[in-house]
C-alpha cells in the first residue's frame, strides 16, 4: 500500500495509515490519482483549498471535517466538535439534520452557513454529501499521526541502523523462539551476520559488535538473566576470562551449574577461547571437580597453590588443568548442541546445501502458519495449497477408528521453524517409506486453519529431496576445450545415467549446448567429485527445478 502511495513526507504517512483499513481502503484510488497527477485536483470551492491540499484533495481526516464547518460554515470550536463526534458514531439521523444549520445557517445558535459566507446552495449541499460518505470510514488525524510517527521512525532505523534496530527487536522476543528464528532469517538476508553469545563480549540481551549482531547471554538455555548478569559483572570486577578454565572457575561461584556451562560451550560462547568444543565439554567436570576441591581445602583452612604462588606463576601454571586432545564434533553435531543450547541453529543449518531446492519448490515457511497472539490472524489462507520442505523430526502414527487404517502426524522442521503435518491414510500408504525421523522432504497439501492454534498442512504428496529435478551445468573456456574432454565427459555421463539434465555452457562463445535425454545423469556427491576433478570446481553446478505437485 505504502509502495503505491510513495509518501515524500509524513503527511503522507499519516494519511496512508488512515486510509489503510478495511473501511476507507476504497477511497485510496483517489488519493492515489491526486498525488501523482496534482492537475486532476478539483476543489469545490476556494475556501476548501487549503484544509484538503495535505490530502491531494480528498477529506481523510476528522479534524478535516471540524475545519471544513467552521471555515466554511463559521462553526464555533465546540459545536463543529459536535459534528464529529456524530460521524465518528455514524449518527445519520444526527449528521442530515445538521445539513440544515450548514448550508443555511442557524441565527439562534450563531451559525451563519455556507449561504451567509458566499458559497451557493448546490456546493455546499455537496460538500456536506461528501461529508456524509466519509462517515463511514472516519478517523481522526492525531491517531494516525502517533501511528506514522512510529513508522517513520522504525523505518529510518532499520534503513540506517540495521544492526542496532534488529538487535533490540530480537532483544524484545528473545523469550520468543519462533520470532527469534524468524528475525534471524530476516538478518541474514540483509547480510549481517550472527555472532554466538561469546562470554568475554556479550550482553544480556541482543547488542551490536562491529556491524553484526551478537548473540544475548540470557537466551543460552539454562542461564536466564541473573545468571547473565552474574557473568557481566564478574567481567567488570576482575576482567575478562583468560581461558576456558579461568572462566569455568570463576562462574561456578556464581551459581551457574555444570549444564550451563555446557550450554554455553555448545552455543559458542567459548569459541574465541583456546580449545574445541569437544574438549571443553570433556574438561568441565574436572575443572568443576578441581573448584570444589579447593574450596573445601580453603573452608578447613589449607592454602591453594594458587595462594602459595600466585595465579601467574610459571611454576603454578605447571599445575593446571591439561585440555584432553579430542577431535571435534562434526558440523551436524555441532548445529545439533547449538540448537538445544539456544533453541535453533547459529552457525548453519542442516538444510543449507538444499538452499536452490528449496527455493525452487518451497511456496511457504512454517512461520506462516503461526496464528498471531495478538491479532489471531495466519499468513495462509484455509483450503490454500502450498509446498513446505525440511527435516521430520517426529513421527506418530495412528490406526483410524472407522476404516482401522494407518495414518501419521509428522513434525516438520524448516530454517525458522515447525510445522505439524497430517497424512491421513490414502497418502500414508503409499509415502510411509519416507515419512522417518531426519528424512529430508518436501510435502505438498492444503492449509488447515480450522482450529484455534497454528494452522496445520493436510499431506497430498511427500517428496524426498533426491526426487527433486536437477539440472547439472558444466563450463568449459571454449568449443576446443570442450571437444578436448569431450570423450571424458562422456564416460563419466556413461557412468552415472539417470534423469537430470546436463547443459554445456562455452564461455568464449558465450553458447548453451543442452544435451539430449539420453545423456541425463543421476546428480550425486560422487559424479560431482569426478567432473570437479576433471574440469575444475568453480565450471561445475547444479540447479533444481520444481517438482510436479501430483496428489494421490
Amino acid at each position: 500500500f505504502m509502495k503505491e502511495l510513495r509518501p515524500e513526507n509524513i503527511e503522507d504517512i499519516i494519511a496512508g495509515v488512515a486510509l489503510y483499513r478495511p473501511g476507507p481502503y476504497g477511497f485510496h484510488s483517489e488519493v492515489y490519482k491526486g498525488k501523482r497527477n496534482p492537475g486532476l485536483i478539483t476543489y469545490d470551492c476556494p475556501e476548501i483549498k487549503p484544509i484538503l491540499e495535505n490530502t491531494y484533495g480528498c477529506i481523510v481526516y476528522q479534524e478535516q471535517v471540524m475545519q471544513i464547518v467552521r471555515d466554511l460554515a463559521g462553526y464555533s470550536m465546540g459545536r463543529s466538535d459536535l459534528v464529529r463526534r456524530a460521524m465518528s458514531k455514524k449518527k445519520a439521523s444526527v449528521m442530515e439534520k445538521e445539513r440544515q444549520n450548514f448550508v443555511y445557517g442557524n441565527e439562534e445558535e450563531g451559525i451563519p452557513g455556507c449561504i451567509a459566507k458566499g458559497i451557493d446552495e448546490a456546493t455546499a449541499n455537496h460538500i456536506y454529501d461528501e461529508m456524509i460518505d466519509f462517515a463511514k470510514y472516519a478517523f481522526n488525524k492525531s491517531h494516525a499521526a502517533c501511528y506514522a510517527v512510529v513508522a517513520y521512525q522504525t523505518a529510518y532505523l532499520r534503513c540506517y541502523y540495521p544492526a542496532e534496530f534488529f538487535a533490540a527487536l530480537m532483544t524484545s522476543f528473545m523469550d520468543n523462539q519462533g520470532k527469534t528464528a524468524e528475525y534471524i532469517d530476516v538478518v541474514k538476508s540483509f547480510g549481517i551476520k550472527i555472532l554466538p553469545p561469546d562470554v568475554n563480549s556479550a550482553e544480556i540481551g541482543f547488542s551490536v559488535s562491529d556491524g553484526a549482531i551478537r548473540y544475548g547471554l540470557s537466551a543460552v538455555k539454562g542461564v536466564g538473566r541473573s545468571a547473565a548478569l552474574q557473568i557481566i559483572n564478574e567481567r567488570k570486577l576482575h576482567g575478562p576470562f583468560k581461558d576456558f578454565e579461568d572462566f569455568v572457575m570463576r562462574v561456578t561461584d556464581k551459581g551457574i551449574n555444570r549444564r550451563a556451562i555446557e550450554y554455553f560451550v555448545q552455543a559458542g560462547g567459548t569459541d574465541s577461547m583456546k580449545g574445541n568444543r569437544r574438549e571443553k565439554i570433556a574438561m568441565t567436570p574436572m575443572i568443576i571437580d578441581s573448584k570444589a576441591k579447593e574450596k573445601v581445602n580453603s573452608m578447613a583452612g589449607q592454602m591453594t597453590l594458587a595462594d602459595l604462588l600466585g595465579e601467574d606463576n610459571k611454576e603454578a601454571a605447571e599445575f593446571r588443568i591439561t585440555m584432553p586432545k579430542l577431535t571435534e564434533f562434526t558440523k551436524g553435531e555441532l548445529l545439533q548442541f547449538e540448537k538445544e543450547a539456544l533453541g535453533f541453529y547459529l552457525s548453519g543449518h542442516p538444510l543449507d546445501e538444499f538452499s536452490d531446492a528449496i527455493k525452487a519448490n518451497v511456496s511457504a515457511s512454517s512461520f506462516d502458519f503461526r496464528r498471531d497472539p495478538e491479532s489471531g490472524n495466519v499468513n495462509l489462507r484455509n483450503k490454500q495449497r502450498v509446498t513446505i520442505g525440511g527435516i521430520i523430526t517426529e513421527v506418530k502414527t495412528k490406526i483410524t477408528s472407522r476404516q482401522q487404517k494407518q495414518m501419521a502426524f509428522v513434525q516438520l522442521e524448516d530454517m525458522v521453524g515447525t510445522v505439524e503435518v497430517i497424512v491421513f491414510p490414502n497418502v500414508f500408504e503409499i509415502k510411509k517409506s519416507l515419512l522417518t525421523e531426519d528424512r529430508k522432504v518436501f510435502i505438498y497439501g492444503y492449509v488447515d486453519g480450522t482450529g484455534d492454534g497454528d494452522s496445520k498442512l493436510i499431506a497430498d504428496n511427500i517428496y524426498s529431496f533426491e526426487e527433486a529435478p536437477k539440472e547439472l551445468w558444466l563450463q568449459f573456456e571454449s568449443k576446443e576445450s570442450f571437444l578436448d574432454l569431450q570423450q571424458k565427459v562422456d564416460r563419466v555421463i556413461y557412468e552415472h545415467q539417470g534423469s537430470d539434465f546436463v547443459s554445456i555452457y562455452l564461455r568464449k562463445e558465450k553458447a548453451v549446448k543442452n544435451l539430449d535425454r539420453n545423456q541425463a545423469v543421476h546428480v550425486n556427491d560422487a559424479l560431482l567429485k569426478e567432473f570437479e576433478h576433471l574440469i575444475g570446481e568453480k565450471n561445475v553446478k547444479v540447479t533444481y527445478k520444481v517438482l510436479k505437485k501430483v496428489q494421490n
